[in-house]
């Protein structure tokens, strides 16, 4: 009875978010004790970051069957209005966020209309396209913006790596929470019935106006997010020179929530640590990556080609099975031991 409520209370998702959070709280401080690399929290923050924005294509792939490559884009529209709001007019991170989501929202808003006439991979390109004219329009304004925040405050306080650290993973325990919610609640069930089918969800009363707006809105606004994170987290950045902004970021969150799985918050979580966080807390470490750099995106491209191949759910489908196939050994131990009845 006992086993049978612990299953139960880790099967709920604000326990399992409770339980990231706390081993994410641990490492930190293992770091500040001088325990392990401060590199290696470092790269955790960073991979926390593309993973929030993972999480909102997860949401807008995975639950409403909807394509975008314009996250780059999205991310950069976040990173540089926080920046200027706060550094050019002073104004407090409050201010920031909130321009930051009002931005989104509308990009948002305008990319979900779109989605109404255009579908698959047409919509994609559209997006893609759109991506690339915000990153040119960021240029335009100055080929080389330059990100340089090396006094960020939060609420007033001094923001040291530590303070960004927790502020990111807050934030992405914050979301994570807020998306688990939606996804079991009517909404997101009306976005996976559109997905599967239009025509059925319409028959089921389901507007697609409403679920296409908001799951752009929502992927937009995560996007943004994470890069007003990344611009307090990372602090220096230069349009010029930065692949934040360009499709390589779009195919890699692409990559990350195919690999984890499209419809698994943690898959896509996982996904994104595969993708960012394996590259920079061990692969950039090895001298055979630090002199062949190009073998660490092969390595990614011919996981993607695996798990599409063998496991479309993603290594969430993977894990699943595995634990099923365990759970029937014991079961199948327990019968041998205590008989059928008992077991």
């Amino acid at each position: 009875m006992k086993m049978h409520k612990l299953r139960r209370l880790m099967s709920v998702p604000l326990t399992q978010i409770i339980l990231f959070a706390a081993l994410m709280t641990a490492l930190q401080l293992l770091s500040m004790a001088g325990l392990i690399p401060n590199s290696f929290t470092y790269a955790i923050g960073s991979t926390l970051i593309y993973a929030i924005v993972a999480i909102g294509f997860c949401l807008l792939l995975g639950y409403s069957g909807l394509a975008s490559l314009g996250t780059a884009g999205f991310i950069g529209v976040g990173a540089y209005a926080a920046y200027y709001v706060m550094e050019s007019f002073g104004m407090p991170y409050i201010a920031a966020l909130a321009v930051t989501l009002a931005i989104s929202v509308a990009i948002g808003v305008a990319v979900g209309f779109i989605s109404l006439r255009v579908e698959g991979l047409y919509l994609a390109i559209l997006t893609l396209g759109l991506s690339e004219i915000l990153r040119n329009l960021l240029m335009a304004v100055q080929a080389t913006i330059k990100i340089d925040i090396s006094n960020a405050r939060l609420f007033g306080v001094q923001l040291n790596d530590s303070g960004a650290y927790m502020l990111v993973l807050v934030t992405f325990s914050l979301l994570v929470w807020l998306t688990s919610n939606l996804i079991d609640s009517p909404t997101g069930r009306a976005m996976l019935a559109m997905k599967n089918s239009t025509s059925a969800a319409q028959a089921m009363g389901v507007s697609l106006m409403k679920h296409r707006l908001l799951a752009f809105v929502i992927s937009t606004v995560f996007a943004a997010i994470g890069g007003l994170l990344y611009m307090m987290y990372v602090r220096v950045m230069t349009t010029s020179v930065s692949t934040l902004l360009t499709m390589t970021t779009s195919l890699n969150i692409l990559g990350a929530v195919i690999i984890g799985g499209a419809k698994s918050l943690w898959g896509t979580t996982l996904g994104a640590f595969i993708v960012y966080g394996i590259q920079s807390m061990f692969l950039s470490k090895i001298p055979f990556f630090q002199k062949n750099p190009a073998f660490i995106t092969m390595l990614t491209g011919l996981l993607i080609v695996v798990v599409v191949m063998f496991f479309p759910g993603g290594l969430t489908q993977f894990l699943s099975g595995i634990k099923a196939k365990l759970q029937r050994s014991f079961r199948k131990v327990r019968e041998d031991i205590y008989g059928k009845d008992l077991g």
